[in-house]
């Protein structure tokens, strides 16, 4: 089958295509942006893409089959032209559940943060046990080279769980595709602004979710959430365990893991920060729920290489480390900063660009302030398309905050103020105009001539 993909450099369609070309499809692809990182994995595996979305892709490649991203909405010509071909089309979605997940136990990932990190520490946990396990994670694992694999086919498959829409046609949320034998629902806040109007309306997509997952299969989940305590109560028909509590999986301030009374030992999950212990609980659960003894998957995770873009160290000049990390709410700005805070020798320098769609609305921007006091230094980019005003959300954090929309004096202040010891943390969704590799850069460059 020749598949074409529209919206192919997206972390999870940039994962289909993965899995189709390895399961031995031709695939071609296309984008409004093609770059690096995934646009070159997408090439080495042997897939053509091409820039924008023009109609004369139709005659072009002539696919079989067009699968359409979640990004791509009406009014894109491309999707147009092929609409009014009556040309056959599906959802990335959709796709993966007829020809990757059919027939196999599915352990899917949800919530509103750590899906990334947790669905690779039980990918990790399940490889390290020797199933072969499928996956598709949202985010590039550092124990991998790829981010998607098919694995054995009658091994388990591992999926982060998204709650974000199909679909132009399909407006259900990603995950109830996927039809799981075991779901950890990790968490839910309010997210997501730009298509869900309130909380309330995220808790019917997980209880849609929930409906799926068969009574011989598990829920793992998150005893300190009350929202997730309320997608229970509209209905659950499979056993239920729970982390973050005071029974089933209870993980001591020391990290100390029992189940049930029993004490499973120490959990080192290689990662920093009270959540991320707690993401390696609900994975340790997830594989339990499949036959991997827990002290088992406790070795594993002592072997944890971690996560790209997960509290990354992209590198170190003159004591001055740069670190990477994905975190764009304000919840996960918090407990990134202060697991950060815990470890770092001396000031953090908080770095953020406020990027994903609520972010720009200014849905979450009263929270922001509070996310950031542990924060020695804040040093914000407003880019295109945010809708407020970030000096006004962090007014209240007075002269250690910075607020420009201008990246260049972004770069300038921060090279100004950094001094050996200090952590520079770099908070974004998306790539953040390179500034990495460009601090690391700026660094070296004053530090030398300093010398």
């Amino acid at each position: 089958m020749h598949i074409h993909i529209l919206g192919i450099c997206g972390t999870f369609m940039g994962g289909i295509a993965q899995l189709a070309r390895e399961a031995g499809h031709r695939v071609t692809g296309c984008d409004r942006q093609v770059y690096p990182p995934m646009s070159t994995a997408l090439e080495n595996a042997g897939i053509e893409i091409v820039e924008g979305y023009a109609p004369e892709q139709l005659d072009q490649f002539d696919p079989d089959l067009w699968v359409v991203g979640n990004a791509i909405g009406r009014g894109n010509p491309l999707l147009e032209a092929l609409l009014d071909r009556g040309l056959p089309y599906t959802s990335g979605p959709q796709w993966l559940s007829e020809y990757v997940l059919r027939g196999r136990r599915v352990l899917a990932v949800a919530g509103t943060h750590g899906k990334t990190t947790t669905t690779s520490m039980l990918a990790w946990i399940l490889k390290d046990q020797g199933l072969n396990p499928g996956f598709l994670v949202g985010g590039v694992p550092s124990w991998s080279e790829r981010s998607a694999v098919l694995g054995d086919p009658n091994a388990p498959f591992v999926i982060e769980a998204d709650e974000y829409d199909t679909a132009f046609c399909d407006k259900r949320s990603k995950f109830v595709h996927y039809r799981p034998y075991v779901a950890i629902l990790n968490n839910l806040e309010y997210d997501h602004a730009d298509i869900f109007p309130d909380l309330a309306a995220i808790e019917t997509q997980f209880h849609h979710l929930v409906r799926t997952i068969p009574a011989s299969g598990r829920v793992i989940v998150n005893a300190g959430e009350a929202a997730l305590a309320r997608v229970l109560d509209r209905g659950c028909w499979t056993p239920v365990e729970y982390f973050n509590g005071d029974k089933d999986w209870v993980l001591s301030e020391a990290n100390r893991l029992s189940f049930n009374g029993n004490d499973l030992g120490e959990l080192n999950a290689q990662m920093p920060g009270r959540y991320n212990a707690l993401n390696a609980t609900a994975a340790v659960a997830a594989a339990a729920a499949i036959g991997v003894e827990p002290q088992n998957a406790l070795v594993s995770l002592s072997n944890f290489a971690g996560v790209k873009r997960r509290q990354e160290i992209k590198g170190e000049v003159a004591g001055i480390r740069v670190i990477d990390d994905f975190a764009h709410h304000p919840t996960a700005i918090d407990q990134t900063l202060n697991a950060v805070a815990d470890k770092a020798p001396g000031r953090v320098l908080a770095i953020l660009e406020p990027r994903s769609n609520t972010m720009k609305l200014g849905t979450m921007k009263d929270r922001l302030a509070a996310a950031l006091t542990r924060a020695d230094r804040v040093f914000c980019f407003k880019g295109a398309g945010v809708k407020w005003d970030p000096a006004d959300a962090l007014a209240p954090l007075g002269a250690k905050a910075f607020t420009t929309d201008d990246f260049d004096a972004l770069l300038h202040a921060i090279l100004s103020e950094a001094k050996p010891t200090d952590t520079l943390l770099c908070m974004s969704n998306g790539g953040f105009n390179g500034i990495h590799g460009k601090l690391l850069g700026g660094l070296k460059a004053r530090w030398e001539t300093a010398q």
